[in-house]
C-alpha cells in the first residue's frame, strides 16, 4: 500500500512539472527545469554516503573494531538478501541511526554512540533492520527522484515570476494558461504543494521501512520499543551540528532530530511516532496469530 502511495505521489509531482512547464515555456520549459534539478540532485545521490558520513564524522568499523555491531549488521543483511554494507559509528550522544548509499552494493549503515547506550540487543537489531530496509527498498533513489521533481517545480515557479515581470502573462492569456489564477497557483501554491508531496513520499517510505525492517529483524515489538526510546532521546539530546546540517539530513535518520517541530504533521519527513508504533504493534499481533 505504501509503495502504491509513493507511485501516486510521484505521479502527481510529475503532472505538476508538466503543467507548470507548459505554462511557463511549453514542453521545453519542463525539460529544462528537470535537467537543472536532476543535475543538482544527481551529485547528492551519487556521493550521498561520503557527504553525510563526513558531515557527522563517521568512523568505519569492522569485525575487529566492533565485532558485536558488525556481526549483527552482517547477519541481518544476509537475512534480508543484501550485500554486506559498510558500518559506521557516529560520535554523537544523541541516539539515532541512518542508512545511505546509492544502491545495495554501495550502502552504509551508521549508528550513533548514544544509541548503543540505551537500546538492548533486540532493539538495536530492529533499528538495523529498519536501516537495511531503506537500502533494500532503494529509498535513497526514490527520495532523489522526489527531490528532483520538487526542485523542478520550484525552478519553474521562479521562471514564471520572471516571465510575469516581463509581460509573460500576455502569452498565457492568448494560450489559455489559466490567467491570473493560474499565475498565482504556479508561483505560490505549486512549490508549497510540491514540498508537501515530497514530505509525504518520505513519510510513506518510513512506514515501509518499519514494516520491512521488522520482518528482517523478526521482531516488530523490538523496533516499536526502540522507537519509543529513540524518540525521547532525540528530543532530550540534540545533535551537535549546525541547524542547517540537521535540516538537510533529518529525513535520513530513523527518528527525525526535528521531531519537536509544530509543523511535523505536514512538513515533517517522518510520520507521527504514535502511528508508527501502533502499526508495529498491530504487525506483532498478526505475526503472533500466524504462529
Amino acid at each position: 500500500m505504501n509503495g502504491f502511495r509513493t507511485t501516486i505521489l510521484l505521479a502527481v509531482l510529475t503532472a505538476l512539472v508538466v503543467w507548470i512547464g507548459q505554462m511557463v515555456g511549453g514542453p521545453n520549459g519542463a525539460v529544462m527545469a528537470l535537467i537543472l534539478a536532476g543535475a543538482m540532485n544527481f551529485f547528492s545521490y551519487w556521493f550521498s554516503d561520503k557527504i553525510v558520513l563526513k558531515m557527522y564524522g563517521g568512523q568505519e568499523v569492522g569485525p575487529n573494531e566492533d565485532p558485536e555491531l558488525y556481526n549483527m549488521v552482517r547477519e541481518l543483511a544476509t537475512k534480508g538478501g543484501l550485500p554486506m554494507p559498510k558500518v559506521y559509528v557516529i560520535p554523537e550522544d544523541t541516539p539515532n541511526a541512518f542508512a545511505t548509499g546509492r544502491n545495495p552494493e554501495h550502502a552504509a549503515v551508521a549508528v550513533t554512540q548514544g544509541i548503543r547506550r540505551i537500546l538492548n540487543r533486540q532493539e538495536l537489531g530492529g533499528v538495523i533492520g529498519h536501516e537495511l530496509a531503506h537500502v533494500k527498498n532503494r529509498d535513497i533513489l526514490i527520495s532523489s527522484i522526489a527531490a528532483t521533481l520538487a526542485g523542478a517545480i520550484s525552478y519553474l515557479a521562479q521562471m514564471g515570476q520572471v516571465a510575469a515581470m516581463f509581460g509573460g502573462n500576455r502569452d498565457r492569456e492568448e494560450g489559455g494558461g489559466g490567467g491570473m489564477f493560474g499565475l498565482i497557483f504556479m508561483m505560490i501554491v505549486a512549490p508549497i504543494a510540491a514540498m508537501l508531496i515530497q514530505m509525504a513520499v518520505s513519510r510513506s517510505r518510513e512506514y515501509m521501512a518499519d514494516a520491512t525492517g521488522a520482518k528482517i529483524a523478526g521482531d516488530p515489538m523490538a523496533l516499536a520499543n526502540a522507537l519509543r526510546k529513540l524518540h525521547m532521546g532525540a528530543q532530550n539530546i540534540p545533535l551537535q551540528v549546525s541547524q542547517g546540517t540537521q535540516n538537510a539530513t533529518a529525513h535520513m535518520f530513523i527518528v527525525s532530530p526535528l521531531s519537536g517541530s509544530s509543523f511535523a504533521s505536514l512538513f515533517g519527513t517522518h510520520p507521527a511516532m504514535e502511528e508508527r508504533i501502533r502499526r508495529l504493534e498491530a504487525m506483532s499481533k498478526d505475526l503472533s496469530y500466524m504462529r
